[in-house]
């Protein structure tokens, strides 16, 4: 049975979050942002359109959370008086308490994210490191994490390319995880993670240490304005590859995008590139290309901004988006963030996606840097 103090402790960070998030302001905000979408001639201009439809629902988004968030804090406080006059059972109490609580975490977690990229969708790269077969087998599992930490938030995921290990797992893959704040809840597992485990490749049962970097960046639509010189781009495609038989791709839908990437703030110039065999439509894949390429040069002008800020802000912590992050040891039943600190003993929990005390720990760290 909860105490009285883990109520108010509920009612008090409720009330909190009605500060926090302006909650009056925004009813005022949202009727008049709805108002503008019922002018003579609105749809127009459907690009325009679109974008103020979508302000009016981000901005409805924060009235729902926090309105769900007042009706189960004021549920817990009817049942926890209910208790007192034998008309609920403890269970039923604790059942409310458990709710209130998840759902105040989950708002003040969103919260966090104030940043313009973070409601987006977002690309997520994995490469494996040195080391072969090994560091291949961990690449395929740091993507099954993924995969399933998206499916067990209910998130949209496809893979915009895939390229198959020698003799196991795989060398890179290249995924777009659609849904709300998918690039601010998994911006912070940009890095290196380390693997240590006796691995099943070894003859002699030997302890081995794997690499695989991951890569964080917005999906970013058209309504974005992202600078793209046609004459830095050139194009080349090839058929996809498949398991043989009937699955073989006999005409050249993949597609390969070269941008000659010229820094506009240290003139060093860099090539990016673009596979994409998402889908057998050759047309279809260069539109992909291009959403990825945007997303790319968007996050590059993103973290320009962040390094402006850190110099500008002395005190705040600077993240290191190269560096090791975190390490998973098998034998030891340990999974451990270095930034932060946080581990845990569950290794299969993480493993099968359960990352989300991670992304809390990291955004409660870092995420009062980013957005003050």
């Amino acid at each position: 049975m909860i105490t009285i103090e883990q109520l108010k402790d509920v009612k008090e960070r409720t009330a909190a979050l009605e500060r926090y998030l302006d909650i009056e302001n925004k009813l005022v905000q949202v009727e008049e942002e709805q108002l503008r979408t019922q002018a003579p001639g609105f749809w127009d201009d459907a690009k325009k359109a679109e974008a103020q439809m979508k302000k009016v629902k981000e901005i409805q988004k924060w009235i729902d959370g926090y309105r769900e968030v007042k009706t189960l804090s004021d549920e817990l406080e009817l049942s926890f008086d209910f208790f007192k006059d034998d008309l609920v059972t403890e269970e039923e109490v604790d059942v409310a308490y458990s709710k209130a609580l998840t759902a105040v975490e989950s708002l003040e977690l969103k919260n966090m994210l104030r940043q313009e990229a973070d409601q987006m969708d977002c690309v997520l790269k994995i490469n494996s490191g040195a080391g072969g077969t090994e560091s291949q087998d961990w690449a395929s599992m740091l993507m099954r994490m993924y995969m399933r930490w998206a499916e067990t938030n209910g998130y949209k995921l496809s893979i915009a390319n895939l390229q198959e290990g020698d003799e196991a797992g795989i060398k890179a893959v290249t995924m777009n995880i659609e849904g709300s704040f998918a690039y601010g809840y998994l911006k912070g597992e940009n890095g290196v993670h380390r693997l240590v485990r006796v691995s099943p490749y070894n003859a002699q049962g030997k302890r081995m240490t794997s690499f695989a970097s991951v890569f964080v960046t917005p999906l970013v639509d058209d309504s974005i304005e992202v600078n793209i010189e046609p004459a830095r781009m050139s194009w080349d495609t090839f058929r996809s590859g498949g398991a043989g038989g009937q699955n073989v791709n006999k005409v050249e839908s993949g597609v390969r995008l070269r941008y000659q990437y010229k820094d506009p703030y240290t003139g060093e110039e860099e090539e990016i590139l673009i596979e994409n065999t998402e889908t057998r439509d050759q047309p279809k894949n260069k539109e992909n290309a291009m959403r990825q390429l945007r997303s790319i040069l968007y996050d590059k002008e993103l973290q320009h901004r962040m390094e402006e800020q850190a110099k500008v802000e002395a005190g705040k912590k600077k993240i290191e988006w190269g560096s090791q992050i975190r390490s998973y040891v098998f034998d030891d039943r340990r999974v451990k963030d270095h930034r932060t600190n946080y581990q845990t003993s569950d290794v299969n929990g993480v493993m099968d996606g359960k990352i989300d005390d991670f992304i809390k720990a990291y955004l409660m760290e870092f995420s009062g840097s980013e957005n003050a």
